[in-house]
C-alpha cells in the first residue's frame, strides 16, 4: 500500500477501511509518515503511541463487526485550541506549554465517539489571535501552495495540514473568520455551521477548565471534499455518552436538488473591495451555475456592510474581555474614561467596547438579533436559498506582512476577514468552497452563505459547484 491513499479525501479512506484494503493502523501509519516528511510545520504536537493503541482498537471494533461509529479508525488531527484528555493543549500560548488536559473538548469527545482517531494537534496564534498561524512555542506554519505566503489564522495548522496530505481532515474553530480564511488561502473546504450546534465547551482561549466560551466561537471541519464535511457534521452534532443529552440534531437535507437551488451574488462592496482576480473567480462560478440552468441573480446585498461591521467588532471586543484579570481591567476602565468625547480613534473604539456596561452589551445583542431577522427575511421574503460572496478581497498575502494590498492600494489589514465577518456574530452557516488559482497558483475560495440550519444546502451546492468547475484542484500536488 503506498501514499496515495493519504491523497484521497476523507469518505474514500473510510471505504478502503470498510472495505478491508487497509487497516486503521495502516492508514495512520501512512499519514504519520507523511507528517514527518513534512516541511510546513503544521503538526506541532503528537502521541503516536496512543494513536496507534486507538487505531488498533479500531481495527479490533471492525475484525468483531462491532464497527458503528460514523468515523471509525479514520485518522484525524484536532487544532491546538481544543483540549484533548492525555495529549498536550496549548493554544500557542508560552503558559500553556506544558498543559496536558485531563478532559476532551466537547467537540473532540463527540468525533472520539464516532471511532476517530486523534493522531496530532495543528498550530494556532497563541490563543486564536492572529490572522497569521506563528507563535514562539512553535514557529509559523508555512503555505504548502508557496512556503512564502501565509496561511491565515487562525485555524492556519488544520487547513494547512488538510491541503498537504498530512490528514483527511481537521477540527477548526471560527470566531473572526478563524477557520474560512486559511480554507480559503490554503484551498481546501471549510465550514463554520450554523452557531449552536456544536459545542465550544473546552476550547481556549477561555482559560483551561472554563464551561463558557465565546459567544460567536463555532467549532468547524475541514476537508478536501464536502462530503467529508458532511461525515464531520453529522459526527460534530452527535452528543458523546459523556454529555448526557436526551436530545440529538437532525439537519434537514437540501430543499431541492443542487443545480434548482436559487442564488443570489453579492460581489462586490466599496467598505471591503477585492483584487481583479477575486471578481473574476465569483464571476466565473457565477456563469458556471447560470449556464447550468441555475436561477442566478446579483444583489447590493442584505445588509449594510459598515454597520453590520462595527456591531460584530462591538461584540467581538466585549466578548473577549471575560479572561481579562480583574486588575487589567480596572487600567482599561480607567483609561475608557480619560477618553474625550470626540475620539474617535481606533484604540478609543476598543476601548470603549471593552468596557461598556452590561446594559450596553444588552442593547447590542438587541441589535445583533434584529440583524439576524433583517438576513432571515432576505431568504424567506427575497426567496433566495443560498448567498454566495467573496471568501477574502485576495488570495494569501505575504507570510508575516501587516499589511493588505488590493489592486495596488493598501487597506486594512483586518479587511482580510470582513467578508467573513458579515456572519460571524448573527449565526448563520458560512462555508467557504475553492475554485480557482490566481496568477502565481495561489487558492481563490467563495463564501457560500444560508440561513439557519441550512449547513447541508451549502454542502450541496458545494458539490454541485466541484462538478461544474471540472473538480478544482483541492490541497496541493506533493
Amino acid at each position: 500500500m503506498t501514499n496515495d491513499l493519504t491523497r484521497q479525501p476523507a469518505h474514500a479512506q473510510l471505504q478502503a477501511l470498510d472495505h478491508g484494503e487497509i487497516s486503521s493502523r495502516e492508514l495512520l501509519d501512512l499519514h504519520l509518515a507523511q507528517i514527518d516528511a513534512s516541511q510546513i510545520n503544521a503538526v506541532v504536537t503528537r502521541d503516536d503511541s496512543a494513536a496507534r493503541a486507538a487505531a488498533h482498537a479500531a481495527d479490533e471494533r471492525r475484525a468483531r463487526n462491532e464497527s458503528t461509529g460514523l468515523l471509525d479508525g479514520l485518522p484525524l488531527t484536532i487544532k491546538d485550541s481544543f483540549e484533548t484528555a492525555g495529549l498536550r493543549t496549548t493554544s500557542g500560548a508560552e503558559e500553556l506549554a506544558d498543559h496536558v488536559p485531563a478532559r476532551d473538548a466537547d467537540a473532540v469527545a463527540r468525533l472520539r465517539h464516532q471511532g476517530a482517531v486523534i493522531m496530532g494537534k495543528t498550530n494556532t496564534p497563541a490563543y486564536c489571535q492572529d490572522l497569521h498561524t506563528d507563535n514562539v512555542l512553535f514557529g509559523p506554519t508555512l503555505n504548502p501552495h508557496d512556503l512564502k505566503y501565509t496561511v491565515g489564522g487562525s485555524s492556519g495548522g488544520p487547513a494547512a495540514a488538510v491541503a498537504a496530505h498530512l490528514t483527511p481532515a481537521d477540527l477548526g474553530s471560527d470566531l473572526a473568520g478563524s477557520l474560512r480564511l486559511p480554507a480559503h488561502y490554503c484551498g481546501v473546504y471549510g465550514l463554520r455551521p450554523t452557531h449552536g450546534l456544536i459545542p465550544a465547551r473546552g476550547h481556549i482561549p477561555r482559560p483551561p477548565g472554563w464551561i463558557t466560551s465565546s459567544d460567536m466561537v463555532t467549532p468547524g471541519p475541514l476537508a478536501r471534499h464536502p462530503h467529508d464535511l458532511d461525515l464531520l457534521l453529522d459526527a460534530l452534532t452527535t452528543p458523546s455518552p459523556g454529555e448526557n443529552s436526551p436530545w440529538l440534531v437532525k439537519l434537514p437535507m437540501a430543499r431541492c436538488a443542487a443545480g434548482q437551488l436559487r442564488v443570489a451574488v453579492w460581489a462586490e462592496d466599496t467598505s471591503c473591495p477585492v483584487d481583479r482576480e477575486t471578481a473574476h473567480a465569483l464571476a466565473t462560478v457565477e456563469k458556471a451555475l447560470a449556464s447550468a440552468g441555475t436561477n442566478v441573480r446579483r444583489t447590493t446585498g442584505p445588509v449594510g456592510f459598515t454597520d453590520s461591521l462595527r456591531l460584530f467588532e462591538q461584540l467581538l471586543h466585549a466578548t473577549t474581555t471575560a479572561a481579562t484579570d480583574d486588575e487589567a481591567g480596572a487600567a482599561e476602565l480607567a483609561a475608557a474614561r480619560d477618553l474625550l468625547e470626540d475620539d474617535a480613534s481606533p484604540r478609543a473604539t476598543f476601548l470603549r467596547h471593552r468596557t461598556q456596561t452590561h446594559r450596553a452589551w444588552l442593547r447590542t445583542n438587541e441589535e445583533r438579533l434584529r440583524l439576524r431577522e433583517t438576513w432571515h427575511r432576505f431568504f424567506a421574503d427575497a426567496e433566495h436559498d443560498v448567498l454566495m460572496i467573496p471568501a477574502a478581497p485576495t488570495a494569501a498575502i505575504p507570510a508575516g506582512s501587516r499589511v493588505l494590498t488590493v489592486d495596488g492600494s493598501e487597506r486594512s489589514f483586518f479587511d482580510q476577514t470582513g467578508w467573513a465577518n458579515l456572519t460571524s456574530h448573527v449565526g448563520l452557516p458560512s462555508l467557504v468552497v475553492p475554485v480557482a488559482r490566481n496568477v502565481d497558483g495561489l487558492p481563490i475560495g467563495v463564501q457560500l452563505v444560508g440561513p439557519t440550519y441550512s449547513d447541508r444546502t451549502l454542502l450541496a451546492l458545494a458539490e454541485h459547484l466541484a462538478s461544474l468547475l471540472g473538480g478544482v484542484a483541492v490541497g496541493v500536488s506533493l
